[in-house]
């Protein structure tokens, strides 16, 4: 239990000290800092063998505080020319800087740099995950199936990049912040997706990762240059897909989708907040993509069943988000909704549109879909032979025990 919690607090507050010593002593003693860190949890791993401190949060922070002066030692052993710290303005300013509010402004800070677009984009995701979030290199490489020596490469990368450009630690002003900020909400998007619906072999949900996106996207809500419309909207629809997660997968380890999920264990305290969050989200009309994506969802969560859904309003949003963002995977959803709408002329409109090739890892989820339309006009052989595809392609196992058990529906159906 007591491991539990260390493993805990090392993953929701070594972030949060990381980009604090940052913040004092500057991304050049990046790895020193997160050294520093590390000895601080495996102090307490072994203090904390035989009793917890009434207050291990608060704990960790002073001994953050402690491991300052040792860190300044350090910098003035292997750089004669760092500066020298003394007792008087200098600590007291660490201490301002050890402070919530200055704690949360070095984090959010953080999440800048580690999301800069200068940065390339899986270097992004793997540092992020890595400086902000506490991840070990291990934990990203199982989350991003990846090798660790692959995610080790590209956190160096990312730290050589920022070193090398001088990338400056702070939240961009002005006319950077609005492409900047695009930068960071696609992270915090692709970090929850991965979580949502995981690549992972045998695992199809990972909550840290869904948890991990919501904290930090959170944190852009509470400064008043990043709490723009889309951070609302991200936040919203990360809610809405959170609500759910209780109910995508059995006890008994399989897959359920919309129609056969059971309502009843979606969270509603999630809903309301993505609710609420929503209604913040549409006070201008700037409407990005993740305003579209929340109210498709939204449709799917007001519906009281499935039967109920509004596929045409679904339809309509999807059109929308489709004008904003032309991707494979939303000429896809729009097919699968005129599949659920029974328009199967328009659903095949869609479907001839997409080179299945174009998504990539997902390829699955388009043979799987053509097995539905197959078998909605009544051709069970084509419907199998797609069903086979899907089968060939898909990787996670919980998806593919899915498909299997869809195959043996059909077969049965035609017999």
């Amino acid at each position: 239990m007591k491991t539990q919690i260390i493993d805990h607090l090392f993953r929701h507050h070594s972030g949060k000290m990381v980009s604090v010593l940052t913040r004092i002593f500057g991304f050049s003693n990046l790895e020193i800092i997160e050294d520093a860190v590390q000895d601080t949890f495996i102090k307490a791993s072994i203090k904390w063998r035989t009793q917890l401190p009434d207050n291990p949060e608060a704990w960790l922070t002073q001994a953050a505080k402690n491991r300052v002066l040792d860190i300044f030692r350090r910098i003035q052993t292997e750089k004669k020319h760092a500066p020298e710290i003394k007792n008087g303005i200098e600590t007291i300013a660490i201490n301002e800087l050890f402070l919530d509010s200055e704690i949360e402004d070095a984090q959010l800070r953080m999440i800048f740099t580690a999301c800069h677009p200068k940065l390339n984009p899986k270097d992004r995701i793997a540092f992020a995950l890595k400086t902000i979030s506490g991840f070990s290199t291990k934990e990203i490489a199982s989350a991003l199936l990846t090798k660790e020596t692959t995610i080790r490469k590209r956190i160096v990368r990312a730290r050589k990049t920022i070193h090398n450009l001088n990338i400056e630690f702070k939240i961009p002003q002005g006319n950077e912040l609005p492409l900047r900020i695009e930068n960071v909400l696609e992270v915090l998007y692709l970090i929850f997706n991965e979580g949502f619906h995981s690549n992972k072999k045998e695992i199809l949900v990972r909550k840290e990762l869904c948890g991990e996106a919501i904290r930090l996207c959170k944190s852009l809500l509470k400064n008043k240059h990043t709490n723009i419309s889309a951070s609302y909207a991200l936040f919203a629809l990360m809610c809405f897909h959170a609500a759910r997660l209780d109910a995508k997968i059995t006890t008994e380890n399989e897959v359920l989708d919309l129609k056969t999920q059971d309502r009843n264990l979606w969270s509603y305290p999630l809903i309301q907040l993505g609710n609420a969050m929503m209604n913040k989200a549409v006070e201008n009309n700037e409407f990005s993509s993740y305003h579209y994506e929340a109210a498709i969802i939204a449709e799917h969560i007001k519906a009281p069943n499935f039967e109920q859904t509004n596929w045409h309003k679904i339809l309509e949003w999807y059109q929308c988000l489709y004008k904003l963002q032309p991707l494979p995977s939303h000429l896809l959803s729009m097919a699968v909704v005129c599949l659920q709408s029974k328009n199967h002329l328009k659903a095949n409109y869609y479907f001839e549109q997409i080179n299945p090739n174009d998504l990539e890892q997902r390829s699955y989820l388009f043979y799987g879909a053509k097995a539905n339309y197959f078998l909605a006009i009544n051709n069970k052989t084509e419907a199998l032979n797609n069903i086979n595809i899907a089968l060939e392609k898909v990787t996670n196992s919980l998806e593919k025990k899915f498909l299997e058990k869809k195959k043996l529906e059909m077969i049965s159906s035609s017999l």
